[in-house]
């Protein structure tokens, strides 16, 4: 069950669209951080008494020591129409009507594909930072959609690193698909919202992933990176170029971690019906050793891609990357993964497609 608490907003320490990052008083020591979803509760101001949802924090789970404002009791209504009457986080307190493009586009109703669009898909958030950079230093005047998925964080208004990648003019548009919200475009599906991608927001390639926070139990099939599969098929079948970027590890503590990860073994050897190509690190040797080990090599196509010294890359954007409390430098092979999908998806689009 969920954990509730009062206090009172005590200082705001940042904000941005969809966010804002306070402080509260709960009666402990000091005030709490906690993130306050701006679309879905609006504003707090200090002193406002709000009610605050602690549960995560509780449990020492996910959200980095952060409580989530559940509501502010100086506000006594809260009347903000969406753009549409399509409901996400439906049937509980907090649906909210963000309307979505297939609602509003009506060059919509009829496709049925994707003419050709590179879809790099990853299995974790923080892979986003090295393919869409190495697409871009790969090919500077392409148009980089992020197509975010609900297999974890559902408010992209979350995510640090996609704030940082649009300040930084690394991703140009932004899609929201499942319950996740937020983006700069909604859509209901996965199919529909590379559709989008594709027709609406005119990109040159795609990159798929969750938000932060990947669920996992420990066990082969309960952890949602496992979306990753379907999410090539779907890919494949609407006439995109499906491009999997690995994830691997030469630090994590978990044996089914390091090396190439459980997670990207059974989403490509089980869950993925389609063929879609791997992108690899040319140099990569023992991670293709692995590929062809597990069966992977001989299901998909392996691409060896020459990519930038992506960890370089990061610091000179001046990007803070990581990933399970790793900083990309102490384990690069997660981010060089994703920078040769990110490098193949750019070098392969084909812009008179759109």
């Amino acid at each position: 069950m969920p954990a509730f608490r009062s206090g009172v907003v005590r200082a705001i320490l940042a904000e941005r669209s969809g966010l804002q990052k306070v402080t509260v008083d709960l009666g402990g020591a000091e005030p709490e951080p906690s993130y306050v979803l701006t679309q879905l509760i609006g504003r707090v101001e200090c002193g406002d008494d709000v009610v605050v949802n602690t549960t995560a924090v509780d449990l020492g789970l996910g959200t980095g020591g952060w409580h989530f404002v559940h509501w502010n009791l100086a506000r006594r209504a809260l009347d903000a129409p969406g753009p549409g009457h399509i409901m996400k986080l439906r049937y509980t307190p907090l649906q909210c009507d963000t309307g979505s493009a297939e609602e509003h586009r009506p060059e919509l109703g009829d496709v049925d594909g994707i003419a050709g669009l590179p879809v790099v898909v990853a299995g974790l958030h923080s892979q986003l930072a090295g393919a869409a950079l190495g697409a871009r230093l790969s090919r500077p005047d392409a148009r980089i959609a992020y197509v975010m998925t609900d297999g974890a964080a559902l408010p992209l208004a979350l995510s640090d690193l996609v704030a940082a990648l649009r300040e930084r003019d690394i991703i140009d548009v932004t899609v929201t698909c499942g319950h996740a919200f937020g983006g700069d475009l909604e859509a209901v599906t996965l199919a529909s919202a590379l559709a989008v991608a594709r027709h609406v927001a005119e990109a040159d390639l795609a990159i798929v992933t969750m938000g932060p926070g990947i669920v996992g139990t420990g066990t082969r099939l309960g952890h949602t990176g496992i979306e990753a599969g379907p999410a090539l098929d779907v890919a494949g079948a609407l006439g995109g170029r499906a491009i999997a970027a690995l994830r691997a590890s030469a630090g994590d503590r978990r044996e089914r971690h390091r090396g190439l990860s459980h997670h990207t073994v059974t989403a490509l050897g089980r869950l993925t019906r389609s063929r879609c190509e791997i992108a690899l690190p040319a140099d990569a040797t023992e991670l293709l050793a692995e590929i062809t080990q597990t069966g992977l090599a001989g299901r998909h196509d392996v691409v060896l891609v020459d990519i930038p010294d992506i960890v370089r890359a990061f610091a000179a954007a001046k990007l803070e990357v990581n990933s399970m409390g790793r900083d990309a430098a102490v384990d690069p092979i997660l981010h060089r993964c994703a920078a040769a999908a990110g490098v193949r998806a750019a070098l392969t689009s084909d812009r008179s497609c759109r």
